[in-house]
């Protein structure tokens, strides 16, 4: 399912970033458990969402869906 590997992908970037999902939220002004529930693929986040998400990380949002 697309929003399994769309967070599967943002975990594995947010891990390199060396954030917690807590931390990290709090960088990009998300609450923790909606940041936690895109992770495991359990939301169907909105395209300002990935925005975020993609700007909190540096990198372009292409890069949030290579491999996908």
């Amino acid at each position: 399912m697309i929003t399994e590997e769309v967070g599967k992908r943002i975990r594995e970037l947010r891990n390199k970033t060396g954030l917690s999902q807590e931390k990290f939220a709090a960088k990009i002004g998300m609450d923790r458990t909606y940041f936690a529930s895109i992770e495991l693929g359990k939301r169907n986040v909105a395209l300002k969402n990935i925005e975020k998400i993609a700007n909190g990380l540096d990198v372009p949002l292409s890069d949030l869906f290579k491999g996908i």
